[in-house]
């Protein structure tokens, strides 16, 4: 079983490298995703949204900074920006909730501009 730490780590990895099904990989079947557009469930709700993301962030020019990140037993939070062609995020966070090696809950909003 992996710790609350390492489904992070590879999260980050697999989005970093743009690996799709190693994002999906991390979340239980049932998993919840909660947006500002309303809950994902599942993972088959949750692929388009990386889908999007990736291609998004697979754009010249994307960047990201990672300015906190804190872990506390299955719980664990980040606080980012980013820069992409299409959007400026100026605040991102995400908690994530890890049973049993995997996400079965997370929540992500943040504070983005479109740049078109």
């Amino acid at each position: 079983m992996h710790s609350t730490k390492e489904v992070l780590d590879h999260h980050l990895k697999s989005f970093g490298e743009g690996d799709l099904e190693g994002i999906l990989s991390d979340y239980a079947p049932d998993a919840v995703l909660f947006t500002p557009k309303g809950p994902l469930k599942g993972t088959d709700e949750i692929r388009p949204l990386f889908v999007a993301m990736l291609a998004e962030f697979a754009k010249p020019g994307a960047s990201h900074s990672m300015l906190h990140e804190s872990i506390e037993g299955e719980y664990a939070y980040m606080l980012w920006t980013a820069e992409t062609a299409d959007n400026s995020y100026e605040f991102a966070t995400d908690t994530l909730v890890v049973r049993g090696g995997k996400i079965v809950a997370q929540s992500y909003a943040s504070k983005m501009n479109r740049k078109h």
